[in-house]
This record gives C-alpha cells, sequence and structure tokens, in this order.
C-alpha cells in the first residue's frame, strides 16, 4: 500500500511539474513606452478582477520568484494600503510555475498577504509583459492616463521604496 501511494504521489508530481510548452515565439511587447495599459484586466490572489484604472501611476512588474520575494518582503512591512495610497499597483508573474506547484503553495501562500497581489499566472498572458524586460529587476512602469510614460529597472528594496513614495 505504501510503495503504491508514493508511486502515484510521484506520478502526480511528474504529471503536474512536466513542461509542455512550445519554444518561445515572437510576441509583441505591451510594455513600451507610449502603449496604453488600460486593457490590463488581471485577478489578484483573491480572484478578485483589478485594472489599471486612471488613478494608478506605477504598475510594478516582478517577473522572477527572487525578484517577487523582494516587492514583496518589502511591502509586508508597510500597511495594507500603501500601494493604493501611493497610487500604485503590484504584478506578480507565477505563469513559469507548474501548475500544481502553483494551485498547492503560491497561491496560498499569497493569500496571508495584506496588499494586493495581481497575478500573470497564464504564459500566453505574461510574454508579452516579459518581452523584451529584464525579468532579474523589478520593473516600475510609470503610467499617466493609462498610458506608459517611462520605464525603470531597480535592483533593492530601498530604490523601490524611494520610487513608489516619489510624487
Amino acid at each position: 500500500m505504501k510503495k503504491i501511494i508514493i508511486g502515484l504521489f510521484v506520478s502526480l508530481m511528474l504529471v503536474g511539474c512536466s513542461s509542455t510548452a512550445e519554444p518561445e515565439q515572437a510576441v509583441e511587447p505591451k510594455l513600451v513606452v507610449g502603449k496604453s495599459l488600460s486593457d490590463i484586466a488581471l485577478n489578484d490572489q483573491f480572484e478578485k478582477a483589478h485594472k489599471v484604472g486612471a488613478s494608478t501611476k506605477k504598475v510594478i512588474f516582478a517577473f522572477s520568484k527572487d525578484i517577487a520575494h523582494t516587492c514583496n518582503d518589502f511591502f509586508v512591512t508597510q500597511s495594507p494600503t500603501y500601494l493604493s495610497q501611493n497610487d500604485t499597483q503590484f504584478v506578480a508573474d507565477v505563469s513559469a510555475a507548474p501548475s500544481l506547484i502553483r494551485s498547492m503553495f503560491i497561491l496560498p501562500g499569497l493569500k496571508d498577504f495584506k496588499h494586493t497581489v495581481l497575478l500573470l499566472d497564464d504564459k500566453e498572458k505574461a510574454a508579452p509583459y516579459r518581452s523584451e524586460m529584464n525579468t532579474e529587476k523589478i520593473v516600475v512602469v510609470y503610467v499617466e492616463d493609462e498610458l506608459i510614460t517611462k520605464i525603470v529597472t531597480l535592483s533593492s528594496e530601498d530604490e523601490l521604496k524611494n520610487v513608489i513614495e516619489a510624487k
């Protein structure tokens, strides 16, 4: 019985972790100065839909696990309304994680956060946002009237704080 359970568990892990991804095809980048972010519609960690509204001035993107941890480690030290008070939204790309890992570990862990985390959870949906971006840095997109005016990359919590709180 023990061998059967272990065999089933290993099989599920292999199926959940297997990749059926096709080679990345060229996609048109969405994060380009002058483009609109009005079509961004993402769910947060509680599956509530959000859009980039007229009041949003900055959108922070974390495309890797390490960068997302850096951002979340900073945000948990702030008030739950810190991002909204600073007209900022945070987007974490979790699309690279296998679906089993995402559903069993990542998403439940994100629900512990008091701040809102918008999710890119599908590789096809994430690809245009990742395209031509340095995915190993914090990407900050400045927005005015739903149009991208500037894009910068950051490396630390201190830089992140300074950018968010700058008016």
